[in-house]
C-alpha cells in the first residue's frame, strides 16, 4: 500500500506552498488568462498529478486509478443529476409550462417593487437554483426585475444577492453530494449541518433586497415581506434538508415561501405602493389576480411538474427507501494516512444505479408524459441541455479527478497540516476559503470537491466538530457566488453585460463582503454556542 508523506520537501512551509500550487494555478488560469472553467480544471488536474507523483511519490498506476475513480464519481454523482435537472427545466420552457407558472406567480402579487423582488428574486430564484443552478436564476430573474423599472446593473445585483442562501442545495443538491463524495461523510449529516447555518444566513438577504430596491423608506413599511420571505423559505427548506437530504430543500423552501407570501398579501399590503428607489406609484398599477389569463387546467398543468418532482424524489430518496443503498459495483484504492497513522485514505467509486440522479430522470420522464411533450421538443431539449452543460460536465469529471488525486496523494494532508498552525482562528478562515474557491471556479460543487477533504482534515487536527469546517466551506461558497466569473457569465446572458462580467462583479463585490462577515459570525457562533449541531451521530 502507498504510504502518504506529510512533509516531502523536509520543510513544512515549502511543502505547504507546493500543495497550494494547484489552487494558485486555477486562480491564474481563470482570473488572469481567463480560460474556460473546464480547460482550467483539466490543466490544474495535470499539474496536481505531476506534483503528486514527483514530490509526494504517489505511484503512477494507483494515482491513475484514483483519478479515474474520481472522474467516474463526478459523472455519476454530479453530472447525472445535473443533466436531468437541466433537461427538466428546458422541457418546461419548451412546452410553455414554465412561462405559465411564471405568469401565474406574477399575477399573485402587486406592482410594488418590494413584493415583486421578494417573490421573484428571492422565492422564484430559489426554485430556479434548486432545479438548475449555474447562474440561471440571474439570467431569468434579472429581465423580470428590469421590466419592473430596476436598472439592469442593479437588477442583476439583486438577482445575484437573492441567489446566496439556496446555492448549497442548488441543482437538486449537487454541491452537498459532491462534498459527501470527497469527504466520505454521510450525505444526510452534511445536508443537516449546512441547513443549520443556512437557516441563520437566510434571515438577512430579504432585508438587503428590500433595501436595495427601495431604500430605508421601503424597509420602514415593507419589513413584513422580509420577515415572511425569510421564515417561509427556512420553514420549507430546513426540515427537508435535515430529515430527507439535499435534493429538494430549495424546491420546498421556495414553494412554502410563495405560499406564505400569498397568505400575507391576502391580509396585509404595504401602506404605500413603491417603485424602484422608493418612488410612490399609483394603486391602479397593481397586478390583478385574473391578469394571468390562465384557465384552471393550465394553472394545474403549471404546478404539476413540481408536484411530480417532490413526490418522486421524496419517495425515492428518503430514509425509508432502499433504492439509493443498492450498489452494483465498488472500486477502491487505498493509501496509508500521513496524519493518522494506522488509518487509510481511500479513493472510491461506487456505482449505485438508483441514486438521486435516477430519481430526477424518472421525475422528468413522468413530467414530459403528463404535460404532453412533442417529439421535436425532446430533441430540442437534449440539444439545448448538451449545448448549455457540456463544459460543466467536463468540469465535473476533471475537478473530481483532481480532488481525488489531491486527497489520495497526501497533498491535502500537507496543506491541512500547514493551515492547522493557525489554530482555532481557522474557523474564521474556513468560510473565506469557500468564498475564494467559488470565486475561482464559479461552482459551489467544484469548491466542495477541491477543499472539502482538506477542511475535514484541518478540523480533525484542531479538534473541531467534524461537520463544521466543510459546512462553512460550502456556505462560504454560497456568499461568493455573486463574484464568481463563471456564474456571472451565465447570469448576464440575458442582459447588455454579455462578455462584460467584470462590471457586474465589481457592482456585487461590496455586499458579498457584508454577507461573508455575517457568515463568519454565524460560524463562530456555532463553534462556541452550538457545537453539537456540527457533530456526527455518536460524537465527533
Amino acid at each position: 500500500m502507498f504510504q502518504q508523506v506529510l512533509n516531502p520537501t523536509g520543510n513544512l512551509f515549502a511543502s505547504w506552498l507546493l500543495a497550494l500550487l494547484p489552487v494558485v494555478v486555477l486562480l491564474v488560469l481563470l482570473a488572469v488568462f481567463k480560460l474556460s472553467a473546464w480547460l482550467s480544471v483539466l490543466i490544474g488536474a495535470i499539474v496536481t498529478f505531476i506534483l503528486a507523483a514527483v514530490v509526494w511519490t504517489m505511484p503512477v498506476g494507483t494515482g491513475i486509478r484514483a483519478f479515474l475513480y474520481g472522474s467516474l464519481t463526478g459523472i455519476w454523482a454530479v453530472d447525472w443529476i445535473t443533466f436531468w435537472g437541466v433537461m427538466l427545466f428546458n422541457s418546461l420552457t419548451l412546452t410553455g409550462v414554465f412561462d405559465q407558472f411564471r405568469r401565474w406567480l406574477t399575477a399573485q402579487g402587486t406592482a410594488d417593487v418590494r413584493v415583486q423582488t421578494i417573490m421573484f428574486a428571492w422565492a422564484f430564484g430559489a426554485l430556479l437554483e434548486g432545479l438548475v443552478g449555474f447562474g440561471y436564476p440571474w439570467a431569468f430573474v434579472a429581465p423580470i426585475l428590469i421590466a419592473l423599472g430596476i436598472p439592469d446593473l442593479d437588477a442583476i445585483r439583486v438577482a445575484a444577492i437573492a441567489n446566496n442562501a439556496p446555492v448549497s442545495y442548488g441543482a437538486l443538491g449537487v454541491p452537498i453530494i459532491a462534498l459527501a463524495a470527497v469527504t466520505g461523510l454521510p450525505v444526510l449529516a452534511l445536508s443537516a449541518s449546512v441547513a443549520h447555518v443556512v437557516a441563520v444566513l437566510a434571515l438577512l438577504p430579504p432585508w438587503v433586497l428590500i433595501y436595495l430596491v427601495s431604500g430605508r423608506a421601503g424597509l420602514k413599511d415593507g419589513w413584513p415581506l422580509a420577515v415572511v420571505g425569510s421564515l417561509g423559505y427556512i420553514v420549507g427548506q430546513y426540515p427537508v434538508a435535515v430529515y430527507l437530504g439535499p435534493y429538494l430543500p430549495d424546491v420546498t423552501g421556495s414553494i412554502v415561501c410563495f405560499a406564505a407570501l400569498l397568505v400575507l398579501l391576502k391580509f396585509w399590503r404595504p401602506k404605500r405602493m413603491l417603485g424602484y428607489g422608493g418612488a410612490p406609484i399609483e394603486e391602479a398599477a397593481q397586478v390583478g389576480n385574473a391578469s394571468h389569463g390562465l384557465s384552471r387546467a393550465e394553472v394545474i398543468r403549471a404546478w404539476l411538474p413540481f408536484i411530480v418532482l417532490i413526490v418522486v424524489v421524496v419517495l425515492w430518496t428518503g430514509p425509508w427507501s432502499p433504492l439509493p443503498k443498492i450498489a452494483w459495483l465498488k472500486l477502491a484504492v487505498a493509501a496509508g494516512s500521513s496524519i493518522h497513522k494506522g488509518s487509510e485514505v481511500s479513493a472510491v467509486f461506487s456505482f449505485a444505479p438508483f441514486i438521486g440522479g435516477t430519481a430526477i430522470f424518472v421525475s422528468w420522464l413522468i413530467t414530459v408524459l403528463v404535460i404532453g411533450m412533442k417529439p421535436a421538443q425532446y430533441a430540442e431539449a437534449f440539444r439545448r441541455t448538451w449545448h448549455q452543460m457540456w463544459g460543466a460536465f467536463l468540469v465535473g469529471i476533471f475537478i473530481f479527478g483532481l480532488a481525488y488525486v489531491f486527497n489520495f496523494s497526501g497533498m491535502a494532508a500537507s496543506l491541512a497540516e500547514g493551515f492547522s498552525k493557525i489554530g482555532v482562528a481557522f474557523v474564521i478562515v474556513a468560510p473565506i476559503l469557500g468564498w475564494i474557491g467559488v470565486a475561482l471556479s464559479g461552482s459551489n460543487t467544484s469548491t466542495n470537491a477541491m477543499f472539502g477533504f482538506f477542511q475535514v482534515t484541518v478540523g480533525r487536527l484542531l479538534g473541531f466538530p467534524t461537520l463544521l469546517l466543510p459546512t462553512l466551506n460550502s456556505v462560504g461558497a454560497e456568499v461568493g457566488k455573486p463574484v464568481a466569473p463563471q456564474t456571472a457569465s451565465v447570469g448576464v446572458s440575458t442582459s447588455r453585460f454579455v462578455r462584460n462580467e467584470g462590471e457586474v462583479i465589481r457592482h456585487n463585490m461590496g455586499w458579498t463582503f457584508i454577507l461573508l462577515a455575517y457568515l463568519i459570525i454565524i460560524g463562530v457562533g456555532f463553534y462556541l454556542l452550538a457545537p453539537g449541531t456540527m457533530m456526527l451521530a455518536g460524537g465527533g
